[in-house]
């Protein structure tokens, strides 16, 4: 009897991932996927296409939508929903601030993206999700490495590592009072590396932003910056036109590009596998923070 195939990592890899997302879809009543359209919710809206093929992805995606936003990203969003046939649900931080929920920061370095807690958990609370699959990695920062595959959040969204459960050979803890909610990451033990390999593997499609480009840029504070008309440069900003490239895509304020070449999937593996700085700590000026202020983030409920 011929030995089966070892299986290789990234099968491992996609097989726990695929087991949570099915995992959630039986166990709770209104999950969603939270889509941005960042290289890893199109990995994990991958992984929910696979988990439940040939029948449609049975639960919607969430994006909450800053308003200051990569237009690429949007119509990839977009277009990427449609063709799935999945309900796109849109969470829009201006009308957070329009309503009063939230004041929009100002001067310089200024973000919403801290604005994005409470959309999100108005969100949640308006369409009743009871389980939010998320495309966050433990290997992005400290706080993170704290998170389960479901990490539990209490009936007003905050995240308490000591609340947290354990979870023994796989064994998932799913039980929620009403109004509590559950983050379920399947992507938990996948790395930067991990998730591009599986890309070139599985021909996943990512915005072009992620590929070598040239584009208007300013340097502040060791990034580059997009030109973008929601950031007011300093007249110590000049705009520079570079090849660069995006590791990781969110708000467009602190969101930065790094210098590169990598116009293939292959060029950007080749790229980070000798990166020795974490992709948000190299591009995302609000990740920059202490770990302490960042699970201080994750307390109120942020992402």
């Amino acid at each position: 009897m011929p030995a089966e195939p070892a299986l290789s990592r990234l099968d491992i890899l996609e097989s726990e991932a695929l087991h949570l997302i099915r995992e959630v879809a039986a166990e709770f009543d209104r999950p969603t996927l939270l889509f941005s359209g960042g290289k890893d919710s199109a990995v994990l809206l991958r992984l929910a296409e696979k988990a439940f093929w040939p029948a449609p992805i049975p639960f919607p995606v969430l994006h909450v939508d800053t308003g200051h936003n990569f237009d690429e990203v949007l119509d990839f969003r977009d277009r990427r929903a449609a063709e799935l046939g999945v309900r796109l649900v849109v969470a829009s931080v201006q009308d957070s601030i329009d309503a009063g929920r939230v004041v929009e920061q100002e001067g310089r370095g200024a973000s919403r993206n801290r604005a994005q807690t409470v959309t999100l958990l108005d969100a949640i609370g308006e369409h009743r999700f009871d389980a939010l699959f998320g495309g966050a990695r433990r290997d992005e920062e400290r706080a993170r490495a704290k998170e389960r595959m479901l990490s539990f959040r209490d009936a007003f969204g905050q995240w308490d590592p000591r609340n947290q459960r354990p979870e023994l050979w796989n064994l998932y803890n799913g039980l929620i009072s009403q109004g509590e909610n559950v983050r379920a990451f399947p992507l938990s033990n996948w790395t930067e590396r991990d998730i591009w390999t599986y890309i070139d593997q599985d021909g996943v499609e990512l915005p072009g932003l992620y590929f070598a480009h040239r584009r208007k840029v300013f340097e502040r504070d060791g990034m580059y910056l997009a030109d973008n008309p929601f950031v007011h440069r300093d007249p110590d900003e000049p705009l520079v036109e570079k090849s660069v490239r995006f590791r990781t895509i969110g708000d467009m304020t602190c969101t930065g590009a790094v210098p590169s070449t990598a116009a293939t999937v292959a060029e950007v593996i080749a790229e980070i596998a000798a990166t020795k700085v974490t992709e948000r700590g190299q591009t995302r000026a609000d990740d920059r923070a202490s770990a302490a202020s960042m699970e201080d983030r994750k307390r109120e409920g942020y992402f």
